[in-house]
C-alpha cells in the first residue's frame, strides 16, 4: 500500500493497547513497562483478529520519564504526566538538560526490547511499529501542556529551543527502535491539534517535516498520529511526506482527502467509542464503506484513535471481515 502496489486486501492496523494487555489478562501497568508482558499482548491481539501490524506504543511519558520528569503510575491505566512538577516547571533547567541514552534509560530500553522481541517473534509476517513523541507533545510532557500554551506567545525564542532539544531526542530513539528491528516509526504528536494553524504552521509543521524526512533517512517508514481535530491543519499535514497519516474521528473525512490528495496513505476515522464499540455491526459496516468509499484505493482500515479496551469482539471482528473482503 505504502508503495502503490496491488494488495491481497487492504491493510488492518488498528491501534491496540489496553485491549491488548486485557485479553491476555494482565494489568496495564504491567504491559506498559514489561516488554514480554508487552510482546505476549500484542503478538494475542495480532494473531486474534489478523492485525497486520504489531506495535511498541504504550503510553506518551516514555521519554519523559527517562528524562528525570515525574510520573504518575496506575494499576491498570497508562502512566501519565505530572504536570503539577513538570520537568522543565524552571525553564532554565532546559540548558542542562542531558538527552538520555536510549539502550540505558528504563523505558526507553524497555521499548527497544519490545521492538526486538516483537521483529524476531512476527517480523516476517508482521509490520513491526516502533513509536516516539512529536516535538509538541513531548514539549508539552516536559514543560506542562497549559504552560506551554502559553510559552508560544510569552517565549517563543524557548518554544524553539525545547523544539530542537525534543527533536535530537526522539531521532535517536527512532534511529535506536530502527536498528532494533522497526520497520515503521510511529509518530504521536496530540498536543498539536490544540494551538490552531498559525501556531501549527510556525512552529510544530517544520519540526515534524524534519521528522519524516529523519526517519525515511534511517530507513524506516513513518506514521502520524495526532489525536483530536486537525481539520485546520490538514493542507500543511499533507506537506509532510509521512508514509502514513492517521486521522481521528472528530475530522470530516471528506475533507481530509480533499486537503490530503489522493496520494496520502490515511487510516479509517470511525469513532472507536460511538460506532465501533457502542455500535450495531450495520453501524460499523456502514462507517467502514463510507470511509473507503471516500479515501481508495490508498486507505488503510482502524479506527480514529485506539481500540478501547471494552471493544465486544463480534465489533471488533468486523474490522477484520471488512480489510479482508477489500
Amino acid at each position: 500500500m505504502i508503495e502503490g502496489m496491488r494488495t491481497d486486501s487492504l491493510p488492518l492496523m488498528p491501534i491496540t493497547m489496553m485491549a491488548a494487555a486485557d485479553l491476555i489478562g494482565e494489568k496495564y501497568g504491567k504491559y506498559a513497562t514489561d516488554h514480554h508482558i508487552h510482546v505476549r499482548g500484542q503478538l494475542a491481539i495480532a494473531a486474534k483478529y489478523d492485525i497486520d501490524y504489531v506495535s511498541a506504543i504504550s503510553d506518551p511519558a516514555v521519554e519523559a520519564s527517562d528524562c528525570g520528569g515525574s510520573i504518575v503510575m496506575y494499576e491498570d491505566q497508562p502512566p501519565a504526566i505530572d504536570e503539577r512538577i513538570a520537568l522543565l516547571s524552571d525553564k532554565h533547567v532546559l540548558s542542562g538538560l542531558k538527552i538520555p541514552e536510549p539502550s540505558q534509560g528504563k523505558r526507553m530500553s524497555n521499548r527497544l526490547n519490545v521492538v526486538s522481541d516483537l521483529k524476531r517473534e512476527a517480523g516476517t509476517e508482521k509490520l513491526v511499529e516502533g513509536w516516539v513523541e512529536g516535538p509538541c507533545a513531548e514539549s508539552a510532557d516536559l514543560r506542562g501542556l497549559n504552560t506551554l500554551m502559553l510559552d508560544f506567545y510569552d517565549d517563543p525564542s524557548f518554544v524553539q529551543d525545547l523544539f530542537e532539544f525534543v527533536f535530537e531526542m526522539e531521532m535517536r530513539f527512532a534511529k535506536a527502535q530502527i536498528e532494533a528491528g522497526a520497520d515503521i516509526i510511529g509518530v504521536g504528536d496530540a498536543a498539536a491539534s490544540l494551538i490552531g494553524p498559525a501556531l501549527y504552521e510556525e512552529f510544530v509543521f517544520p519540526l515534524e517535516k524534519r521528522y519524516a524526512e529523519t526517519i525515511r533517512s534511517y530507513g524506516a517508514y513513518s506514521r502520524l498520529h495526532i489525536c483530536g481535530n486537525t481539520t485546520s491543519i490538514l493542507k500543511k499535514m499533507s506537506e509532510l511526506s509521512f508514509d502514513i497519516v492517521d486521522i481521528d474521528f472528530l475530522v470530516p473525512f471528506e475533507k481530509t482527502r480533499e486537503e490530503m490528495g489522493q496520494g496520502q496513505v490515511i487510516t479509517c476515522n470511525i469513532d472507536p467509542v460511538r460506532v465501533l464499540r457502542n455500535g450495531s455491526g450495520d453501524d460499523i459496516l456502514r462507517e467502514l464503506e463510507r470511509c473507503h468509499s471516500i479515501a481508495k484505493p490508498r486507505f488503510i482500515v482502524g479506527a480514529g484513535c485506539e481500540v478501547v479496551r471494552d471493544t465486544p469482539e463480534k465489533n471488533f471482528k468486523l474490522l477484520t471481515r471488512f480489510a479482508r473482503a477489500n
